[in-house]
């Protein structure tokens, strides 16, 4: 219990500094051997270009600019158990490295001004076409490739190229053969034609500037950071979900002897909210505040766990997924966001 006291201290006192003040940096981190593998893989690959990276807000390539932002919380231990905490999980080391990919392919794209071609147009699309943050994706189109965020490449001309350049940078990935026969392979052999045009050329060096979010310009706490994300799904009315959650789960005279409904929510809560963020592509804010919705009305109608636990989670994820992605479709949920064209959501 001294162990958890400490740690709500040191939590409170980390949330109320500056983020600018925290003296982060990439040296030493685990961050640093993570650009250090994708260095590594620029260089398997002949590329020379090695796009300059730098602590941010969250993943992201300022737009038309050939750097790579990465969250600060990963270059410290205390800082991702915050992140945890508030977002339900940290990005693994592979996580990571597939968002570094997705980032280099918007700096090399940048750098090198690769979507002003009539050939890059002609092959993904119009650079200056609208950026939404919301899209409807088709889940069965073999157009595009399959990297991050379930079916992120369709989000916008400039996502599909990073996303396929990641797919090409990928090492052991033989995606001639993975995409064989899908129309998307033709995306992979324009990057790896264009690539090899490329590989020797230097761009000139760039830095980030305020504009661009460093940490030394993150003049505010971390508790403002996470309360900005705080959206939320626009439940009106309490009893609007209590069907569905009767649904899912039985009476307490139905099992007595069952585990109560709300704490098996918790119990797996890390869970479901990082795997509906995933296929939803929404913050996880917008998605703990549904669950934080549905554990407090399943404590109120007093449910219970009737079947089988995998068989209650599956349903349970499902079912809120589906009232995630139709708030997201219907664009029922606002947003307020930082982030630019070229920013990666993390799940």
């Amino acid at each position: 219990m001294t162990d958890q006291n400490d740690w709500d201290e040191e939590r409170r006192s980390l949330l109320g500094r500056k983020i600018s003040e925290l003296g982060l940096t990439i040296r030493g981190s685990r961050v640093e051997k993570l650009v250090s593998g994708l260095y590594d893989e620029l260089t398997q690959k002949s590329i020379a270009f090695r796009p300059p990276v730098y602590l941010s807000d969250e993943w992201g390539c300022p737009d038309g600019t050939p750097l790579i932002g990465i969250p600060f919380y990963l270059v410290d231990k205390r800082l991702e158990r915050i992140e945890a905490e508030m977002a339900g999980s940290v990005e693994t080391d592979s996580e990571s490295m597939r968002y570094l990919r997705h980032e280099a392919g918007h700096a090399l794209n940048y750098a090198f001004r690769i979507y002003d071609r009539p050939d890059w147009q002609a092959t993904f699309g119009a650079f200056k076409a609208p950026y939404r943050e919301r899209y409807r994706a088709d889940p069965f189109s073999r157009a595009y490739v399959r990297h991050i965020l379930g079916w992120y490449a369709q989000k916008h001309p400039d996502e599909d190229f990073a996303e396929t350049f990641a797919i090409w940078l990928t090492p052991g990935l033989d995606w001639r053969a993975v995409y064989a026969g899908w129309p998307a392979l033709q995306k992979l052999e324009y990057v790896d034609r264009v690539m090899h045009e490329i590989a020797q050329e230097m761009p000139l060096p760039v830095a980030p500037t305020e504009a661009d979010l460093p940490v030394e310009s993150m003049d505010y706490t971390v508790a403002d950071h996470y309360a900005e994300q705080q959206d939320r799904v626009p439940i009106e009315d309490d009893r609007q979900f209590d069907n569905d959650l009767r649904g899912i789960f039985v009476s307490a005279t139905d099992a007595p002897g069952g585990e109560a409904a709300q704490w098996f929510i918790r119990r797996h809560y890390r869970e479901i909210v990082s795997r509906m963020t995933y296929w939803t592509s929404e913050p996880p804010s917008v998605v703990r505040s549904f669950v934080d919705h549905l554990v407090r009305r399943a404590g109120e109608l007093d449910l219970r766990v009737g079947g089988l636990e995998a068989a209650t989670l599956i349903e349970l994820t499902a079912f809120g997924t589906a009232v995630v992605m139709n708030h997201r479709y219907t664009q029922t949920i606002r947003r307020t966001s930082r982030g630019t064209r070229g920013t990666s959501e993390v799940a």
